[in-house]
């Protein structure tokens, strides 16, 4: 199974409709409630980066029996360092972004942790793009 969600920069109204789309999904297929825990953590967090740092992005997902494997790719700033960006705490979000409650430099700790793997390619100036896994059959994060 795939599927493919737009997201668009600066649409705060919608941010996080793709990983609540996936969760329902997830639901109705039974999947372990610790790994849709896991795949929404990973899914929210990133498609707000996206729509919080971005100018648009798309958000690839498959599923199979194995694991869920998760691509988003935005069109952005990028990240100038990515082991920077890694550390808990460190954000670029703007002030206006940081107002409406977003950009505490969570987002990219919070999916290295709820992960099974995780590839961050970015470059500064043309975007970034984040490769997500989990296993299907392994709960704990």
């Amino acid at each position: 199974m795939s599927f493919e969600y737009k997201v668009t920069g600066g649409d705060f109204t919608h941010a996080g409709y793709a990983s609540s789309q996936v969760k329902k999904m997830l639901k109705q297929l039974g999947v372990d409630s610790t790994i849709i825990k896991r795949v929404v953590v990973c899914l929210y967090e990133a498609e707000v980066n996206i729509v919080a740092h971005a100018y648009s992005g798309t958000i690839n997902i498959t599923l199979d029996s194995e694991i869920i494997a998760m691509t988003l790719a935005d069109s952005g700033p990028g990240i100038t360092d990515i082991d920077l960006a890694m550390q808990k705490g460190y954000s670029t979000a703007s002030p206006e972004v940081r107002e409406m409650g977003f950009g505490a430099g969570m987002g990219l700790p919070n999916i290295n942790a709820n992960a099974d793997t995780l590839a961050i390619t970015s470059e500064p100036g043309t975007g970034t793009t984040l490769e997500i896994t989990i296993n299907l059959n392994s709960p704990a994060a």
